[in-house]
């Protein structure tokens, strides 16, 4: 054998070394991942092949099943084709974009808005714009990773504040000189704590240091928000009475609204900056049309209310059922409900268990949630019934004795 097919041989071993040496790691570390097989069914779904309820889905509303939701999508794509098969500079600018972007920036209260493919490349096209090595970064550290990704892929100098903590993150911006380019990052809704940001605080101190504002309220849109016409259920800003306040609004059309996609909310000049320099808007096809008819029926069934209100009563009863069992559960801020175990090992093992007694309730660990801080992430929807959540309950109470949860200290 020569010696070029020897390098070959050699560079197989070497990467096969590595994979397995990563598989192994992973494994010793109780964070190896597997797909699962899941067909969402409303408020169940089919796992592995077994029916179960399903505390997993971040269809809040139930939008996704919708019937007059998914008509106007079928009606669309019947007399549509499936795709534009362009991105939006060159041929893929559709009316029904344009359409659900007038209705997004009128449903988020701003001059305009700009529609991604998802929510991930909204958080990426938006930061690696508009920043750069001349500017600074005020990031949440519970900011979700694509926030953290497009913070690294900008360029600029990242300033980590610790979790929801205003003062600490005044001291960094009075470090700051004034005439830099300063942007406060944070979400609404946090996607792992269902915690919600002090935004009426943070934008006020963003705003006496010159600092832009930017709110990814993927978890919040169309489940928060003010009663009051215009601004009905758009999200957590508008709920704190900040909404002027927030220079970008980032968020997702596949979680509230039960359909697909992310958009940006902004002024008419950051749009067109946006357009014009964003390569994540520039370098990609544009959204399906089907999709966006079908986001602008679930906008308006959105805004009619009665659907948040059946999701609170859900919220404050399994939350305040799980609290009473002993399970370390937050406050119940959001639909968003984390059951904070620990051990990753053992996080797993009560989700198997779980799923055992009926219930899909994802372990949710380290590099998603810090080592050590492993939990079930469980999302309660307007979807589910109340004999569904005292099932649920009752997994708990079984799962929990089995696995030896019950009786430890809520947070």
């Amino acid at each position: 054998m020569d010696s070029k097919h020897n390098s070959y041989g050699d560079a197989n071993n070497l990467w096969n070394n590595f994979l397995d040496c990563q598989l192994a790691s992973l494994g010793k570390s109780n964070l190896y991942r597997q797909l699962r097989i899941v067909n969402s069914q409303g408020a169940t779904a089919i796992v592995n092949g077994k029916r179960v309820l399903h505390l997993c889905s971040n269809d809040y509303l139930g939008l996704s099943e919708n019937a007059q939701v998914r008509r106007q999508a079928a009606k669309s794509l019947s007399s549509l084709h499936i795709s534009g098969c362009s991105s939006r500079l060159v041929a893929g600018n559709h009316p029904k974009i344009v359409e659900l972007e007038s209705q997004l920036a009128c449903h988020r209260g701003t001059e305009d808005s700009l529609v991604y493919p998802t929510g991930y490349t909204a958080n990426l096209g938006v930061i690696s714009a508009i920043a750069d090595k001349e500017s600074v970064i005020y990031s949440d550290e519970l900011n979700h990773a694509s926030i953290i990704d497009a913070c690294r892929l900008s360029g600029a100098n990242v300033r980590i504040f610790a979790h929801n903590n205003v003062d600490i993150l005044r001291q960094m911006l009075d470090e700051s000189p004034r005439s830099q380019k300063k942007i406060v990052i944070t979400e609404g809704i946090f996607s792992m704590d269902g915690d919600v940001a002090p935004l009426k605080q943070l934008c006020k101190v963003a705003r006496e240091h010159g600092a832009l504002v930017v709110v990814d309220d993927a978890h919040g849109d169309f489940v928060f928000g003010a009663k009051d016409g215009r601004l009905l259920f758009s999200g957590t800003p508008a709920s704190l009475c900040v909404n002027d306040l927030v220079d970008i609004h980032i968020s997702s059309m596949s979680k509230g609204l039960g359909c697909f996609g992310g958009y940006v909310a902004t002024s008419t000049k950051m749009r067109d900056l946006l357009v014009n320099k964003s390569r994540q808007f520039i370098y990609t096809s544009a959204l399906p049309e089907h999709l966006c008819a079908a986001a602008l029926v679930a906008l308006k069934m959105a805004k009619k209310g009665s659907l948040q209100d059946k999701l609170f009563r859900n919220i404050r009863m399994i939350s305040s059922k799980l609290r009473e069992l002993g399970f370390c559960v937050g406050a119940p801020c959001s639909q968003i409900i984390p059951v904070i175990i620990g051990d990753e090992k053992l996080a797993m093992k009560f989700s198997e268990q779980l799923l055992k007694e009926g219930v899909f309730a994802q372990a949710i660990r380290y590099p998603t949630v810090k080592l050590g801080a492993a939990r079930l992430r469980i999302t309660i929807t307007a979807m589910h019934a109340t004999d569904q959540i005292e099932y649920a309950i009752g997994a708990f109470e079984e799962a929990g004795k089995r696995c030896g949860l019950l009786g430890c200290r809520v947070r």
